[in-house]
């Protein structure tokens, strides 16, 4: 099909498809999508080999956040039967941490749910880094503590942090039917204060609230002009309790499209999936390896994934290998970018890329303004109200929408049951 040619030409040169593009992309149907998949795959291999990098969620706040998100679990005025808990002890988080790194995960996302950061939440993130780090100098760690204010990122970078992850979530135009009590412009410029400080930014999107296909290539666009190092690709885990409980809008091969579309938009850019996969990929979990780059392992923020062996297996049954600690995951110009941005910032400079680029920004769902963090209310679902789905994508009734498949996390941080990873 000359639509998959010219992706993957682009895509192998490192260029971006038009907005038309990546609109026919989620236009494809069914009996193209081995063939979309196979297109996103060769782009994959180009920039990223074979290998898959896995990433570990240490939710070191739960619950009891401020900010109305529609999707989040751990939102104002969320009925959702959550763990809730104030901060882990920097000995509990290094704890909770060292469970992924066993399992493999080069990356630990420290997530917190709230507004944002106080200086005092500054400190005690700082001491936990310390405390991971003792443990495994080498382990990346990323912080997801909501919108930043100024001078926090450059501590953070200071106290050893390797990136930020602030999710933009959807399009500009349709934030405000999702959040009131922040803006799209709040989580740009705290994707920018991460930028400039040298961080690698991670910052990505939710799909499945019933946005239209428009407001997907809007914020995945945006998201390449932003700059951002990793985009997490989250699935709306549509949790009983929250505004979104009834939003069952995705099927396996809509999940898939939606990834080969962000490949194709950023073709060297490590692409993650992130919350929900389990929830909506299901069975075709190892189709979406051969498009994104990146995972979580085990649980989420507030949701549970699948074992984290079963990961494992998967990874290597698909044919696939982890990320090792010493591999770097940005492609080598990118990294180039990356360095220049931090010596930059060593300097001075402050200056984000792409300032404005993206307009007046989870790890799965993102609780709070932001903070992130895949799961049932961390960096991830998040999306607008508009109808983008067909009827052959959509689940259809709530028989067939697999609630079965939504699970409170009651193990790991915050509790006394073992991990899953």
């Amino acid at each position: 099909m000359d639509l998959l040619d010219t992706l993957t030409a682009k895509g192998l040169r490192g260029e971006t498809p038009t907005r038309e593009e990546a609109l026919a992309v989620l236009a494809t149907t069914d009996d193209e999508l081995l063939d979309v998949v196979a297109a996103a795959g060769r782009v994959r291999r180009r920039w990223f080999g074979r290998r898959v990098k896995l990433n570990y969620l240490v939710n070191l706040k739960s619950g009891l956040c401020p900010e109305d998100c529609s999707y989040c679990s751990q939102r104002l005025g969320s009925k959702a039967e959550i763990l809730k808990y104030t901060w882990l002890k920097p000995g509990q988080a290094a704890e909770a941490a060292k469970a992924g790194v066993s399992g493999g995960a080069k990356r630990v996302c420290l997530v917190a749910s709230g507004r944002g950061p106080t200086d005092r939440d500054i400190d005690r993130v700082t001491d936990t880094v310390a405390a991971i780090k003792e443990a495994d100098p080498a382990v990346e760690v990323c912080a997801c503590l909501g919108l930043l204010s100024d001078n926090q990122a450059e501590r953070l970078k200071a106290a050893g942090v390797d990136a930020y992850n602030h999710n933009l979530n959807t399009s500009e135009g349709t934030y405000g039917d999702i959040a009131t009590t922040h803006t799209y412009a709040d989580r740009v410029d705290t994707v920018q204060k991460a930028h400039g400080a040298g961080l690698s930014a991670c910052s990505g999107l939710i799909a499945g609230m019933g946005e239209s296909d428009e407001d997907l290539v809007d914020v995945v666009f945006a998201l390449r002009e932003l700059g951002s190092d990793s985009v997490p690709v989250n699935f709306l885990i549509p949790f009983e309790g929250t505004p979104l409980a009834k939003e069952w809008n995705l099927s396996p091969q809509r999940c898939l499209r939606i990834l080969a579309m962000v490949r194709f938009v950023n073709p060297d850019t490590e692409v993650r999936i992130a919350g929900g996969r389990e929830v909506h990929l299901r069975s075709l979990q190892p189709l979406g390896l051969h498009i994104a780059n990146s995972i979580f392992l085990g649980d989420y923020l507030t949701s549970e994934g699948q074992a984290g062996q079963a990961d494992l297996d998967m990874i290597r049954d698909a044919g696939f290998e982890i990320e090792g600690m010493g591999e770097g995951t940005l492609t080598r110009h990118r990294a180039d970018v990356a360095a220049h941005a931090g010596a930059a910032a060593a300097g001075g400079c402050g200056t984000a890329p792409a300032a404005g680029a993206c307009g007046p920004g989870g790890c799965g769902t993102a609780p709070a303004a932001g903070a992130c963090g895949p799961g049932g209310g961390g960096c991830g679902p998040c999306g607008g109200h508009a109808h983008g789905d067909t009827a052959a994508d959509a689940p259809g009734t709530d028989e067939e929408a697999r609630t079965d498949l939504v699970r409170v996390r009651r193990r790991g941080a915050g509790t006394e049951l073992a991990p899953n990873a």
